[in-house]
């Protein structure tokens, strides 16, 4: 099954994608990776659901990437003593630690890390922002605040204290133990939730080791102040546009994803955009032209990937949203300019040979019709900084590490694939010619380019790029 464009698809599963049919049909329909919400189903729903991909992955013969989304630290509201209150702007309004129902004055906010963190002129968010209230006094145990934009408060909604570096930990006692349940279930990412700073990816990390990839979800102010550094700390970054809308106003959500994207591109990690790309697809069988637009505008910027949430979890329409998000892909990628761009953009080089024969690669498929380029990695990273440069051919990526297959999934333009490790640079050529002919990638009449390192099985060790024609194959 080879993908007729580069951007790849995730696809979140949820009770309308949990049987073999329906996931089978999304990955057949364009779904290179799932992603699994731990905010919602129990353990057994996920177990379910993973047996199901792998059970796919084994029949199609292609690696199929997992990843496991964290829910992270839940800021809400306690309940009212009728469920709900009428707030009206310019009035008072107290958040307190009183556990005693709320009603139109007051109402519990169990979070003591708010009122240690909040200040005087800060603004607190609720139910996504619906509601706006401005801290005109605090202390340890209350805050006083006028109501800037009322209506109707009620039970558990979500609370976001902008531009406020909240201490609390990204991970919380639920994370850590579906975490653990993730990793002993062999899910291939985990995505972080609440990155407020770089420190916050240190303790996941610790704790995933060697057994995961670990993605930075930037859905906080504070994250994209300091996401050089956060970029720096994870393997991916995830632009989780949805939640820092609720927090940054809409009008600089455009920039900040093209600056994430453009940066992830430069540091050679991949990025996804997410949220709400084909959000009325949940109930309509075709989107927007604004949500097609969307979706074109990350592709054009040179995301690695883009995500489908409710579309494909909980919507009428998961097959349809996952196939109109393929055409959409495979339509954008088409389009001259999109070549243009990715070159105009291209990220500097770094000054070892990797990134060398990283940028030959580019210039090679630029000027001469390349039917693929095949790397060989131990770790992905040669992969990764093939595909940090945006060639013109497929990346078809060997490697002996099954784990590593299913990791690159997620990266623009690689399709990867496990086989043994080469032997000789004989060994070499006759694997990558043999996988690129039965994949489909072989076109008489058009080389293929073999990017290694030698000694074979030393990660980071790039030396090595062939130009091998048919008669040589």
């Amino acid at each position: 099954m080879t993908r007729n464009r580069a951007t790849k698809i995730v696809a979140t599963l949820g009770p309308a994608s949990s049987t073999q049919t329906v996931i089978d049909a999304l990955h057949q329909a364009g779904a290179d990776l799932f992603r699994l919400n731990f905010s919602h189903g129990t353990y057994e729903d996920h177990a379910a659901r993973l047996r199901l991909i792998r059970d796919i992955e084994a029949r199609n013969g292609r690696p199929i990437g997992v990843l496991l989304d964290l829910q992270g630290p839940k800021l809400r509201i306690a309940t009212f003593d009728t469920g709900r209150a009428e707030l009206r702007a310019d009035e008072a309004f107290v958040f307190d630690q009183n556990p005693a129902p709320g009603d139109s004055k007051r109402v519990c906010l169990p979070h003591p890390e708010i009122f240690a963190a909040a200040g005087i002129g800060d603004i607190l968010l609720v139910n996504d922002g619906l509601l706006r209230f401005e801290v005109t006094d605090v202390s340890l145990t209350r805050i006083v605040t006028r109501v800037i934009v009322g209506g109707v408060i009620s039970d558990r909604k979500g609370v976001n204290v902008p531009r406020v570096a909240l201490p609390l930990p990204a991970l919380t006692a639920k994370d850590r133990a579906d975490l653990e349940f993730g990793l002993a279930q062999g899910v291939d990412w985990i995505a972080l939730s609440f990155v407020q700073r770089p420190e916050d990816l240190h303790e996941a990390r610790a704790l995933i080791g060697a057994r995961a990839k670990l993605i930075a979800k930037v859905e906080k102010p504070s994250a994209v102040e300091r996401i050089e550094e956060i970029i720096d700390a994870a393997d991916a970054i995830m632009v989780a546009r949805g939640d820092l809308g609720v927090e940054l106003p809409p009008e600089t959500i455009p920039a900040i994803q093209k600056r994430i994207v453009r940066l992830c591109r430069e540091a050679g990690k991949p990025v996804i955009v997410a949220t709400q790309m084909l959000e009325s697809m949940v109930n309509s069988a075709s989107p927007t032209r604004a949500e097609a637009s969307d979706v074109a505008t990350a592709v054009y910027d040179g995301a690695d990937a883009v995500m489908l949430s409710a579309e494909s979890a909980s919507g009428k329409y998961p097959i349809e949203a996952v196939s109109m998000m393929n055409r959409i892909l495979e339509h954008t990628e088409s389009d001259p300019s999109y070549r243009q761009l990715m070159h105009a953009v291209a990220p500097p080089g770094g000054a070892d040979t990797t990134d060398a024969i990283g940028a030959a690669i580019r210039t090679i498929t630029g000027v001469m019709p390349v039917c693929a380029t095949v790397t060989y990695t131990t770790s992905g990273a040669t992969a990764l900084r093939v595909a940090r440069e945006r060639p013109v051919s497929p990346i078809l990526s060997l490697t002996p590490n099954q784990a590593v297959a299913r990791q690159l999934a997620l990266s623009w333009g690689i399709s990867s694939f496990e086989i043994d490790d080469a032997e000789t640079a004989e060994d070499m050529i006759s694997k990558a010619s043999a996988t690129a002919q039965v994949h489909g990638f072989m076109n008489a009449g058009k080389p293929i380019l073999v990017a290694a390192g030698m000694p074979f099985g030393t990660p980071g060790s790039t030396n090595l790029l062939r130009v091998v024609w048919p008669t040589a194959l």
